[in-house]
């Protein structure tokens, strides 16, 4: 007896509706087509549906594939749709399409203060604009940053302030392979922000109108207030917070980024691994109702609102809400008496929570999510099959092991991708990170179930702070080990979706020993290859001159081929982190394999390209050279240094002026007031960001 093939998509229904529900997300952000064509497009694919549902049964069945078609372009034409009226910049009542100059601004705070190095920031949403009496509704969200003072104790959640300080568009520094936080804003519908010094705002009456938001962060501070009190150690009490309920302001950065070296960031952000451990207490506690008449419906229901109320209290972030979603399917399927099919509950989970918020597809941690748990549903049995083990302790062991390997098969290139490393013993790390981190989140459990008790809260607490100590000292020793990441990786977008094709025809070889599907795989391999040789003999003819915008600090690139020479600021050599941030990412996308470095060169510092030169200058010519004219293509003002255009127009000639972030803004400003006048181009770093200029 033969078994019929049934294609995955029979199964998964889902799985058919994600791909045009996703291009259609994608078209809409990169293309940004107007309403009007949207509702056009709609209207006549759902005139084709009715029309082709008019036809006799004979041409419906001759023409099925014109049904799926219609289908298919309805779906992507939604997903424009939904992405055009979740964009913010397209309500009539946006912020931005007000003009509040002369008007006092209504906002309210959607979040607890969260305290930063110089100030506190808050997410608020702006309500009303008054002037003269008037008030106007405006909708939009802000992000408020308040210089530290004992009164901002009175801001809390939902609390209304109003002020008249101009709104001011977010920055993005503009240098190259850095993070974009503006990017990152406008993702979330955040497109401005504003600074408020002390007596710049008026705390209003707010009358509280969401107790569950207000309950919810209520209970955050008090689970946060058990930790601290409990937990010894400010870097174990603050890497506590992150693993029960994902508050984040206390982490340890230098801790963070040893984890995400070490291959097990994971753990600290709210994912799946947590959602099990709260799915599982769950079945716990309401097995002995099992076998009540009522249980058929209520324990799925007290599972559901178990874990939303959990994912909720823990920031409700994307990775945390399609965990949420997958086990609600379960959890539901299971009270039904089915059994839910994997692949069409993933794609279920993703299509519900990209029609919730599209911009989730560029979200680091959705990718990452749903790669690795797809990556684990399709590679985990074949690599758990490589060996068989009896012992029954190596065996779950090797399960463990084999889950970490399936999980970077997907996850790999993306998240090469995204963070340009790849840690080298992610294996031996995740085999005790893991199920210390599981235990460690079933102790703060316990911990905040017994914070009555104060002998037993305060003998829990020690003995969480030791397994974190434990796991730290662990994590930092792999970090430490030689060879421990395999940094400056650089992807291409291109290159990952080669990487990708390759990896599904190689597993459509491997499931159905499609001799085709193999000999694509390869060929997509030669593909890689070749785009890969083509960017490093790019690298190689490359000459470029990058000033980076790093407020306060002058840091200088001179690329030539894959060497650079990196002229900055001895304060800025000693601030690691600020080349960490801004010029170690452009260095990895210009594949840059050696530098020397120059903090206090002669001035002025002359650079030339074939019949291009660039000088950097940190004072006034005449003292530095001597009379006479200064020929260049572009000249650099470095340093705050003393001088006005004027005087410096009648030394130098050059096309164009770059003014650098070393300078201060009130000066930048008289620089291009001057230039104007004299019709100098000119162009301000701090304004504009990073200034290149690509010499071929």
């Amino acid at each position: 007896m033969t078994t019929r093939f049934i294609p995955i998509w029979k199964e998964a229904p889902f799985l058919r509706l994600i791909i045009p529900l996703i291009s259609g997300i994608i078209i809409q952000k990169y293309s940004d087509l107007p309403v009007t064509v949207l509702w056009g497009l709609a209207g006549g694919c759902a005139g084709m549906l009715v029309l082709y549902r008019g036809l006799n049964l004979f041409r419906q069945f001759t023409n099925y594939r014109m049904n799926g078609i219609i289908i298919h372009l309805l779906v992507a034409t939604c997903g424009c749709m939904i992405t055009y009226y979740k964009d913010i910049r397209h309500d009539s009542s946006w912020v931005d399409h007000y003009s509040y100059r002369q008007s006092a601004l209504i906002v309210k705070l959607q979040e607890p203060l969260s305290e930063k190095k110089i100030s506190f920031k808050a997410r608020a949403s702006v309500e009303y604009a008054y002037n003269n009496d008037s008030c106007r509704s405006l909708t939009g969200d802000i992000l408020i940053y308040f210089k530290k003072h004992p009164s901002l104790n009175k801001l809390a959640y939902q609390t209304r302030i109003a002020f008249s300080k101009p709104l001011q568009a977010i920055p993005n520094t503009g240098n190259p392979g850095a993070f974009d936080f503006r990017r990152y804003c406008a993702l979330q519908n955040i497109h401005h922000q504003v600074f408020l010094q002390t007596g710049e705002f008026t705390i209003l009456p707010s009358p509280n109108n969401n107790r569950l938001g207000k309950m919810l962060f209520g209970v955050r501070e008090n689970i946060v207030h058990i930790l601290q009190d409990n937990i010894p150690g400010k870097k174990e009490s603050g890497l506590a917070e992150a693993l029960l309920i994902g508050y984040k302001n206390d982490l340890d950065k230098t801790l963070v980024q040893s984890y995400s070296n070490t291959g097990v960031v994971h753990v600290i952000a709210i994912s799946g691994l947590h959602l099990g451990l709260i799915y599982g207490l769950l079945i716990l506690v309401t097995r002995p109702f099992k076998k009540k008449r009522y249980s058929k419906w209520v324990i799925p229901v007290f599972i559901i609102s178990g874990l939303w109320l959990f994912s909720l209290l823990a920031g409700g972030s994307a990775s945390i809400l399609r965990s949420s979603v997958m086990f609600s399917f379960i959890a539901l399927g299971e009270g039904i008496g089915k059994k839910t099919f994997i692949y069409n509950s993933l794609a279920a989970s993703a299509f519900l929570l990209l029609c919730y918020n599209p911009f989730w597809l560029w979200d680091a941690g959705f990718q990452l999510s749903y790669s690795a748990v797809l990556s684990i549903v399709i590679f985990m049995k074949p690599v758990q099959n490589w060996f068989i083990m009896q012992n029954k302790m190596l065996d779950h062991l090797w399960k463990l092991t084999a889950v970490s390997l399936a999980a970077q098969v997907l996850t790999a290139p993306v998240s090469i991708y995204l963070f340009h490393q790849f840690p080298v013993y992610f294996l031996v790390t995740n085999l005790l990170a893991v199920p210390l981190s599981g235990l460690i989140i079933l102790g703060e459990i316990l911990l905040c179930t017994c914070s009555g008790i104060t002998w037993m809260a305060k003998a829990t607490g020690y003995l969480i702070f030791h397994l974190i100590q434990i796991m730290n000292e662990f994590i930092g020793h792999m970090e430490r080990m030689p060879f421990s990441v395999w940094d400056q990786l650089h992807l291409s977008l291109v290159q990952l979706i080669v990487v990708y094709l390759s990896l599904a025809a190689f597993l459509i070889y491997s499931l159905h020993k499609n001799k085709k599907a193999l000999i694509v795989s390869l060929s997509f391999i030669l593909i890689f290859t070749a785009l890969r040789s083509l960017s490093f003999i790019h690298a190689c003819r490359q000459n470029i001159v990058i000033v980076y915008n790093v407020t306060h600090y002058r840091a200088i690139d001179i690329i030539q081929g894959r060497q650079a020479l990196f002229i900055a600021s001895k304060a800025m050599i000693e601030e690691t982190s600020l080349y960490q941030l801004h010029v170690k990412p452009s260095r990895i996308m210009h594949r840059i394999r050696s530098d020397s470095l120059i903090t206090d060169a002669g001035y002025p510092y002359r650079i030339t390209f074939k019949n291009n030169s660039v000088v950097i200058l940190n004072k006034p010519l005449m003292e530095a050279k001597g009379p006479g004219k200064f020929i260049a293509d572009v000249v650099i003002l470095s340093g705050n240094m003393e001088t006005s255009i004027s005087a410096l127009l009648k030394t130098v000639k050059c096309k164009q002026l770059v003014f650098d972030s070393s300078n201060p803004g009130w000066k930048i400003d008289k620089w291009k007031l001057e230039c104007q006048q004299y019709g100098q181009p000119c162009f301000s770093v701090a304004e504009k960001g990073a200034f290149i200029l690509n010499l071929n």
